[in-house]
């Protein structure tokens, strides 16, 4: 007899073919790497008014998966709301459609708890589960305000009281909702990120090298690298206030996104980097290949996360950027091991950091045949997906 198809219906990322984003570059992967023959990706692809996904159509296919697009009226910082709940309806409705057999919807981020008793009733009566990856503490991030804050860590309990299992790509943060929940008896596992293993294809002589390098002005291995969003808990002002400190003569280059960002000038104001030629902001690299030739031909990474669980932005440095220093909190301590340096923000400590390794062998210190083994192990997208498809239940 045939094994019946496992239908998994996955809410809150954009969408795919992935733009931009951890959640989305996640739903590329999963599906793009899908081995099992026993199941069926839904994806929810929320739809703007930009037809970015589909050229518009309500369903296409992408990756073998059968997305489907959701309209999205522009109101504000509830929109990303408005969007879960009208695509975990959307879902439902669909499976019910389709008369599928105990179909699973897998919501990413924590944002709709207060809604969600509604939509397990409904995801009970067809027989589905439940599914929700709680990402990092949201309610932590400086960019919200209070009221805010309160809602995301409300949301985030009711989230953990519904759902039949939550899936954590930290063991930090696993270890967080089975404490911090514990009257729920809340069933996890913990299924970490993961990231691209292969060396960027491009090279020093390369035209999109050369044209990027010569426009900002940066010189191979002579510059310390961070990739990530450009917000307050990710440690900018730390990072940029101890390197102006330090004697380095190298840059210090932030793949960010500035435009539109109220913190980027506040910063500038209170620490005057803009003076300093060191400081160069590089805005986007949205071409994967230069992106990674960059992180490998950095001198040093700077990570300076502290709320989240796995970071994407961590794994593909220590995948590829000879030195990582990283912030010293448990979610990179549990990721990197002995195979970075640590700082905290302390001052001076980091400071201190850039200028011993450029003049001594700490270097050395740093275990890196070690840590590449462990990223490959642990960390690769074949290993990721196998572990989602053994926990979904295909074969």
């Amino acid at each position: 007899m045939n094994k019946k198809i496992q239908h998994v219906y996955i809410i809150g990322s954009k969408g795919i073919p992935a733009k931009y984003g951890g959640f989305e570059t996640f739903v590329e992967k999963l599906t793009e790497y899908k081995q099992s023959r026993s199941i069926q990706y839904h994806v929810a692809c929320m739809n703007v008014g930009d037809d970015l996904y589909g050229d518009g159509e309500q369903h296409f296919e992408y990756n073998q998966a059968d997305c489907f697009n959701i309209a999205v009226p522009n109101i504000g910082p509830a929109r990303a709301i408005y969007y879960d709940v009208k695509a975990l309806d959307y879902a439902i409705e669909l499976a019910k459609k389709n008369s599928d057999i105990e179909p699973i919807f897998y919501i990413l981020a924590c944002r709709i708890g207060p809604f969600l008793n509604h939509y397990k009733k409904k995801i009970k009566k067809i027989k589905g589960k439940l599914y929700v990856n709680p990402d990092g503490h949201e309610w932590l991030r400086a960019k919200w305000s209070y009221p805010v804050r309160r809602y995301w860590k409300f949301s985030e309990k009711l989230m953990v009281k519904h759902a039949d299992l939550m899936i954590c790509d930290s063991l930090n943060i696993e270890k967080y909702i089975k404490t911090d929940y514990e009257k729920y008896t809340p069933k996890t596992t913990y299924i970490a990120y993961g990231t691209e293993q292969s060396k960027s294809t491009l090279s020093a002589t390369d035209v999109r090298v050369k044209d990027w390098f010569k426009e900002k002005n940066i010189g191979d291995e002579g510059y310390y690298l961070v990739v990530g969003r450009f917000v307050p808990e990710n440690n900018y002002e730390t990072m940029i206030k101890e390197f102006m400190k330090s004697d380095t003569k190298k840059d210090f280059v932030l793949v960010t996104n500035i435009e539109e960002n109220k913190f980027y000038n506040k910063l500038k104001k209170e620490t005057g980097f803009d003076k300093d030629p060191r400081i160069k902001f590089v805005g986007t690299v949205y071409d994967q290949e230069l992106l990674k030739y960059i992180r490998e031909n950095a001198f040093a990474y700077l990570h300076g996360h502290e709320v989240g669980g796995t970071n994407p932005s961590l794994l593909e440095a220590l995948a590829s950027t000879k030195v990582n220093l990283l912030l010293d909190v448990s979610f990179n301590k549990e990721v990197a091991r002995d195979g970075s340096l640590y700082w905290n923000k302390k001052p001076d400590n980091l400071m201190y950091l850039i200028n011993e390794i450029s003049k001594t062998d700490k270097l050395k210190l740093v275990n890196n045949q070690e840590l590449s083994i462990r990223i490959e192990r642990k960390y690769s997208w074949g290993k990721i997906i196998d572990d989602y498809e053994k926990v979904f239940g295909g074969i």
